[in-house]
């Protein structure tokens, strides 16, 4: 639908988009990235014909955009700006008419019932019409946004351009919008092209982005292809990290801030953080971890402060189990946003500890290992799926900064020190009486405090990886003979 080939332009003689080339189709959300001062601005001027063309071209279906009539142009395309302070003495339905300013004709144009319907619906979808009768400048700059966005919509227009769309609106509108525009794209055919600030938006909404640096196309494709740290770290002269989204195929960025001196300073995570109660384990670390677990509550990756392993009775069964285990944490006054909670049949007078430390590299472990529900991993299909507390529970707490292939390494490692010390002690799966690789419902947990030595890999020849295989191993063997081996917990 629009074709730039070559394109360049700016002011006063001065070229700020250089031979720019792309392509955007009919229904695509094409988001334009850049940090100030790259030219975002400018392109959409020149996409809107505001800004003229030095050289090169710009095609609408075909046909060269000076060559459109002001009228003509503006039923196929419809503009919104940056937000400006300004606000004008109209009222909402009063603005968000003027855009049906390219449908009108003659000296004396005629309001007609479809300009009305074309109105009310753009101001429906806006979430303005609420404001109809209320003047412009009685509203926040986040209302008057969407007012102009209504204007733009009821124009009625192919494509739509849009200068930060999002600005001056808080999270819930931000996502109304976006999701709006992308409904608009998929469900009308409307081609949607949008300058954003925010990375993360853009790369959640758009089908395809163009990062522009100093005028000139970085990069162009879909957001995947796009949002890479090195290029995003070049361009925007930041450090970013880039990571996944937690529920779509889409990459996020974080920036990095510096870190005080303090926060650079090691912390020790070993026995003289524990709690010991026959209600539960807790151990409190002095700041907050990086954690990856198999947890109750806290499960996945997050950042926490304080681990709870909690003894239930060997036949607990409860409908919300997560809702249960919230209130423990909450009668003993541990922060639920902050903390992970397992449980364990176990009796914790059986628990292990171990601080192990291998090269400079160390790590403090915890294990409550009961065998009643052994299973041999193997044959797992002849076991039935009943929930049964987790019997093994598994904590390792890493001295150092683990990269994210080390935290997976871990749960590897720890793993496999676990299955090693069960075939040791000759525990056996129960029902099939062959040789046992856990219980049917364990858990782990590996925490580190990421200051101090990096630790690339957990690996069993890396030195965090020896300790954890020695720390678990040996805690294992302990708590599984506290217990008494093969005994039902």
């Amino acid at each position: 639908m629009i074709q730039l080939t070559k394109l360049s332009g700016g002011y006063d003689g001065k070229l700020i988009v250089r031979d720019l080339s792309f392509s955007v189709q009919k229904g695509e959300l094409f988001g334009i990235l850049g940090p100030n001062g790259s030219g975002k601005t400018t392109l959409l001027k020149m996409m809107s014909g505001i800004v003229p063309v030095s050289s090169g071209s710009m095609q609408i279906e075909g046909k060269e955009i000076k060559d459109y009539k002001p009228k003509e142009l503006a039923k196929r395309l419809a503009v919104l700006p940056q937000m400006t302070p300004q606000a004008f003495s109209y009222t909402v339905k009063e603005t968000v008419s003027l855009g049906r300013y390219a449908h009108q004709s003659g000296l004396f144009p005629i309001w007609t019932e479809e300009d009305e319907q074309a109105v009310n619906k753009a101001m429906e979808r806006t979430g303005t019409i609420q404001f109809a009768n209320t003047s412009l400048e009685e509203l926040s700059g986040g209302e008057r946004q969407r007012v102009f966005l209504a204007q733009a919509l009821a124009q009625e227009p192919e494509i739509l351009l849009l200068d930060e769309p999002t600005n001056h609106l808080d999270l819930s509108f931000q996502k109304e919008l976006l999701d709006l525009l992308k409904k608009m794209a998929s469900e009308a055919g409307l081609t949607v092209v949008s300058i954003f600030h925010d990375l993360n938006l853009a790369s959640l909404y758009c089908d395809r982005l163009l990062l522009m640096e100093d005028g000139t196309m970085n990069g162009l494709g879909i957001p995947s292809e796009v949002l890479k740290e090195e290029p995003i770290q070049q361009v925007y002269k930041t450090a970013i990290h880039q990571r996944p989204h937690p529920e779509v195929p889409k990459p996020q960025m974080s920036i990095l801030p510096e870190k005080a001196a303090k926060e650079e300073t090691e912390i020790i995570i070993d026995g003289t953080c524990i709690t010991h109660k026959d209600e539960f384990i807790a151990l409190e670390a002095p700041v907050l971890l990086k954690t990856l677990s198999a947890g109750v509550i806290g499960a996945g990756w997050g950042w926490h402060r304080s681990f709870v392993n909690r003894h239930v009775d060997k036949n607990y069964w409860h409908d919300s189990y997560k809702e249960d285990m919230k209130g423990f944490l909450k009668q003993h006054h541990f922060d639920i946003n902050e903390t992970v909670g397992m449980m364990t049949a176990v009796h914790l007078r059986k628990a292990a500890y171990r601080f192990v430390e291998i090269e400079d590299v160390s790590v403090f472990v915890v294990v409550t290992a009961g065998v009643g529900n052994a299973v041999d991993v193997s044959r797992a299909v002849e076991h039935s799926r009943a929930f049964l507390p987790g019997t093994i529970n598994t904590w390792v707490f890493a001295n150092g900064y683990l990269s994210e292939e080390a935290f997976v390494q871990s749960v590897m490692t720890a793993t496999e020190a676990k299955v090693k010390a069960l075939f040791d002690k000759k525990v056996k799966d129960p029902l099939t009486h062959s040789w046992a690789t856990g219980t049917s419902t364990d858990s782990v947990l590996i925490a580190a405090t990421q200051r101090g030595a990096h630790q690339a890999f957990a690996g069993t020849i890396s030195p965090l990886g020896q300790s954890i295989g020695k720390a678990v191993y040996e805690c294992t063997i302990e708590s599984l003979e506290k217990s008494g081996t093969g005994e039902r917990i």
